[in-house]
């Protein structure tokens, strides 16, 4: 088990800056998930979020369970998209919110203070507001580029992370079709964090990858 806030605190005040990289069951093969990920992590990976949309319940247990361990071992948290049964399951480091994955309330109720919440927040300053404001540990926005995972998802803009950052205190993440090439724009508007499946976990070499993203935090 963790050892509760002061641990989970730590956690998300030293590690939550850099490549946030988001599993896909689908371009990782299930053999090969935790080699898979854990070349992410040695690229440089500081947070992993577990996100797996049609695997049944007790294989992602047994799956998330193992990579929880992996990423104890890397000291970086671990976060599970939507699922707040999964991260109770597995002691996970907290939980990722959408719109339709129920109130930061309930997951905080469920899971413990101590938890780690973030909260997807598009394009809406006010989503993030109210966010903060019911206790999430941090907030996210996009998809800034085109997306391979959700094509049709509103966009946002550079805009407006530089305004979230003027308001919020807590981490904010960027999502949505980043490369390293075109990151740097929300990098300088104030992401903590960059978001990516598809750019680590859908390429050949995942640790090179995932270094070209951790990279971009190295100078700053």
């Amino acid at each position: 088990m963790h050892n509760g806030l002061e641990q989970k605190e730590r956690h998300l005040k030293n590690n939550m800056r850099g490549l946030y990289a988001i599993t896909d069951n689908i371009l990782i093969k299930k053999d090969k998930f935790i080699a898979t990920v854990e070349q992410a992590l040695q690229g440089g990976a500081a947070v992993i979020q577990y996100r797996d949309k049609n695997t049944p319940f007790d294989d992602k247990v047994l799956q998330a369970l193992e990579l929880s361990a992996l990423c104890r071992q890397y000291h970086v948290p671990l976060i599970i998209n939507d699922d707040v049964k999964l991260a109770k399951q597995i002691d996970a480091d907290g939980v990722h919110l959408g719109k339709d994955d129920g109130t930061i309330a309930t997951a905080r109720e469920f899971l413990g203070k101590h938890s780690i919440i973030g909260v997807s927040c598009y394009n809406q300053l006010d989503l993030a507001q109210q966010a903060v404001q019911a206790g999430a540990n941090y907030i996210a926005f996009g998809r800034f580029f085109p997306s391979h995972t959700k094509p049709n998802a509103v966009l946002a803009s550079p805009d407006l992370l530089i305004a979230a950052r003027q308001l919020f205190s807590c981490p904010i993440v960027a999502i949505g079709g980043i490369t390293p090439e075109n990151a740097e724009p929300l990098v300088a508007a104030g992401a903590d964090c960059l978001a990516v499946i598809h750019g680590i976990f859908g390429q050949t070499q995942v640790r090179v990858a995932a270094q070209n993203y951790a990279q971009l935090y190295s100078s700053i």
